[in-house]
């Protein structure tokens, strides 16, 4: 079986779009399914023969991310569609959307689409002199005539699945995570990862992954490092990753004093150093309130990092079965006496530890992709079945 999926972003942007779409590729292969992708260039060499690239342009005050032109992404879509595939999947809700949804209807192939962003938590953060209510009514108006455009939405998670029946979504549902890579850092690693950035081995640290926007809610990590000055002062939060939020927080940590408790380290390279990163970390911190899955979670555990989070949106699915974390009330002083037992005691940590492994192979790449191949697999039957009945 073939399957073309279409983002509006792929790597080396990092973030967990990207991640999802590698992650389904490489497992998806052991089940029969081979996959294509149509994405944006970024003006970057790489050895990806399975990924179309289209021309872009850097999004105005985003440098990170890109835009694809039009006529060209639905020109690349509907050639590799045409090339004969069984499915489309789109992964993101921009012009990917629309270049897929039409490639799938010229060609009579089912599309399908990924429900990853909840736009209706994120874009007071972004266009903030227009009224809340009029944005979340937009965002809601907008999610729900894209999902009833498509013949199935895959959503990562049950709180995501109830939102967009609250929209008014009619299309066929499907709950269905994203696996995670079961990489283990290397011997060493944690030794080498200190001594690069010059972390004394005795430190506890907590470690946040992941964009560096507002609505990740780091704001919050920060008042949590505050409070932790009182109870482990020697603590420090490292934060990989890079976003618009960056300069904002950078001036936060300055009006704080947390300048010696605070470090911003920037984004990793995903085979050596954010392992290493991982390895070299005691606790793993998230404070995100607007998660659709939050697989960042699922990378920790899987090398053994345990983690302190709030259970809010998508990341309840992950964390209410109180394996391998603890979750306390969504305030600062709460986080902070749950940061300070898993730092303060050992047995804890360990037991938080073995259990974070454990639970995350229940989440792995080669077991969710099985399930995404039989997904997949009864769509096309169905559409097929449907295109016969028609006289």
């Amino acid at each position: 079986m073939r399957v073309t999926m279409v983002s509006d972003v792929f790597f080396p942007r990092i973030n967990g779009v990207s991640t999802a779409i590698l992650t389904y590729r490489q497992s998806l292969l052991a089940h029969g399914i081979e996959v294509s992708l149509v994405a944006p260039d970024y003006g970057g060499g790489f050895d990806e023969s399975w990924v179309t690239r289209v021309p872009a342009r850097s999004v105005p005050g985003d440098p990170e991310d890109r835009l694809v032109r039009w006529r060209e992404m639905h020109d690349a879509v509907l050639a590799a569609v045409g090339g004969g595939v069984d499915l489309v999947h789109v992964q993101t809700p921009f012009v990917a959307h629309y270049a897929g949804v039409n490639a799938a209807r010229r060609c009579g192939v089912p599309v399908v689409a990924t429900y990853h962003t909840l736009f209706e938590e994120y874009l007071a953060h972004y266009v903030p002199l227009v009224p809340a209510p009029w944005l979340r009514g937009l965002a809601r108006a907008f999610s729900r005539r894209q999902c009833n455009a498509l013949d199935t939405v895959i959503v990562p998670s049950a709180a995501i699945s109830r939102r967009l029946a609250e929209y008014g979504v009619k299309t066929p549902q499907h709950i269905l995570p994203t696996g995670v890579s079961l990489n283990r850092p290397q011997h060493g690693a944690r030794q080498w990862f200190r001594a690069k950035y010059g972390v004394d081995e005795a430190r506890p640290v907590a470690l946040y992954v992941g964009r560096v926007a507002h609505e990740k809610n780091i704001e919050f990590l920060l008042d949590v490092a505050e409070q932790m000055r009182e109870t482990i002062p020697a603590m420090l939060l490292l934060v990989a990753g890079d976003g618009p939020a960056l300069p904002n927080l950078r001036q936060s940590v300055c009006d704080r004093g947390l300048a010696g408790s605070v470090r911003f380290i920037g984004y990793l390279d995903r085979d050596a150093e954010l392992p290493a990163c991982y390895a070299a970390a005691d606790v793993f911190v998230f404070a995100s309130r607007t998660e659709t899955q939050g697989l960042v979670l699922l990378e920790a555990m899987a090398t053994g990092l345990p983690v302190v989070a709030l259970a809010e949106m998508g990341t309840a699915d992950i964390l209410n079965a109180g394996r391998g974390a603890l979750v306390p009330d969504a305030n600062p002083y709460a986080f902070s006496l749950a940061l300070s037992r898993v730092l303060n005691d050992r047995n804890l940590r360990h037991r938080l530890s073995d259990e974070a492994r454990t639970y995350a192979a229940e989440w792995s790449g080669e077991e969710l992709a099985g399930r995404m191949a039989e997904l997949y697999r009864k769509i096309a039957d169905s559409d097929r079945r449907s295109v016969k009945r028609k006289p």
